[in-house]
């Protein structure tokens, strides 16, 4: 059962049973294939249009690998990414050629990580911004220049500002021009790869602020992709957390912090700053390392690191299910165990 059930009107972005392996290839002529890493193993989320949900977990959890997978920078191994056109009609991502992708892919953008080796330093502002004006038709150099004036107001930024090169910019005004490059097109989902974890704090709380207020002036829809559950929920209406490529628990933003259901997502609690230095927030402590995705543990892929773990979780994978409505979490023990979670 995947979660997309649970919401009454069609999601814009439905994607079941997402999987993306990545083959282990040795030998004297790297011909044989040895093994795979599973990067993203069945997992199935949906994203209803106007909303931000984040997707989060430790490094190497395979967070962005299905960020990337939603927009086609990888071709998925095998399920479902299904996506509403705004005249209704769902198409299947995974299974588009890269002609059908074409008129598909302003719909769908993605503001990098890294505000300094996303820009090339040797275009200007004017060229950053307007090229995918350009990619899909824009010829006009006046209209251009014009619409990239907009952005740029859009986003903070002066239009005069559109002759100088990367290099003259700080790194949160570099993420600015990230955000106008995205938003060129004129997107209805954007995926957000870690867009503020490069940043200072200060500017962290400004670059968020401006993701929140164009959400409400464009109408957009947030893929957010993080491993600071701190940033995750002051912007994320839900939270979808992964651990080794699946999904372990999915929720409200405010239920999930208030109350997780999964040994894995308390722990990540305790990565959340209380501003009161006596109290510790979240009750389970990590221990040990990251299982490899090329060869995880059976059953349950937490069971090594988990102080809750009976011999169940050993040997049986946990189904990912419904415990109460709009939550969901992949643990045998989800039902009887009490886990603290963190105040918003």
């Amino acid at each position: 059962m995947t979660d997309a059930s649970s919401s009454n009107a069609t999601p814009l972005l439905d994607v079941k049973h997402l999987r993306k392996y990545f083959p282990i290839i040795s030998g004297d002529f790297r011909r044989k294939v040895t093994g795979n890493v599973r990067a993203v193993d069945d997992v199935s989320f949906f994203i209803n249009e106007g909303e931000t949900l984040g997707l989060v977990g430790e490094s190497g959890c395979g967070k962005t690998t299905a960020s990337r997978c939603v927009l086609r920078a990888y071709v998925p191994t095998s399920g479902e990414m299904l996506f509403r056109n705004p005249d209704g009609s769902i198409v299947d991502l995974a299974k588009l050629s890269r002609t059908g992708l074409r008129p598909i892919r302003p719909q769908i953008q993605m503001i990098f990580q890294d505000p300094y080796a996303s820009l090339n330093p040797r275009m200007t502002l004017f060229d950053i911004v307007g090229e995918p004006l350009l990619m899909n038709g824009m010829k006009d150099r006046k209209r251009r220049t014009e619409r990239v004036a907009e952005l740029l107001q859009l986003v903070g930024l002066r239009p005069e500002f559109m002759q100088r090169f990367p290099h003259a910019f700080s790194g949160g005004q570099r993420q600015r021009i990230g955000i106008a490059r995205a938003l060129a097109s004129s997107p209805r989902l954007v995926v957000a790869d870690e867009p503020v974890s490069a940043l200072d704090v200060s500017v962290q709380a400004q670059i968020l602020n401006l993701l929140l207020e164009l959400q409400r002036e464009l109408h957009l829809t947030y893929l957010f992709v993080a491993h600071n559950l701190s940033v995750v929920k002051h912007i994320c209406d839900r939270v979808t957390v992964m651990y080794v490529g699946k999904i372990v628990e999915t929720a409200e933003t405010q239920e999930l912090f208030r109350a997780p259901k999964h040994p894995y997502t308390a722990a990540l609690m305790l990565a959340v700053p209380v501003p009161d230095p006596r109290v510790k927030s979240g009750d389970v402590e990590l221990k040990g390392d990251v299982p490899s995705p090329a060869n995880p543990p059976p059953g349950c892929y937490f069971h090594p690191r988990c102080p809750f773990a009976i011999d169940r979780c050993k040997v049986n994978a946990p189904e990912y299910r419904e415990i109460t409505p709009g939550h969901f979490v992949s643990c045998h023990r989800a039902d009887e165990l009490q886990l603290a979670g963190v105040a918003l």
